[in-house]
């Protein structure tokens, strides 16, 4: 008997000795794959500032060169003036 468990014994070690072959090289691991989305870059102004920029630029060029004069100019149309 104790032959017969001496033959399983080895049997089983013989067996799971063959489940784990492979050798001594490192296992072989696939990479996951990673995908990269590309963001596009932000810009380094804020439109909002560039909007309100140009409208305080046109307020102030519209001040500026402002025509308006109080009195009205006097047309000629050809009469004397001490009429």
């Amino acid at each position: 008997m104790r032959t017969k468990t001496i033959a399983t014994a080895a049997a089983i070690a013989l067996a799971a000795n063959t489940a784990f072959a492979g050798g001594l090289s490192p296992a072989l691991t696939e990479t996951p794959v990673v995908e990269t989305e590309v963001v596009a870059a932000a810009p380094s102004v804020n439109p909002t500032y560039i909007v309100v920029g140009v409208l305080a630029a046109l307020l102030i060029a519209a001040a500026v060169s402002d025509d308006d004069d109080d009195q009205p100019e006097r047309i000629n149309i050809g009469f004397d003036e001490d009429f």
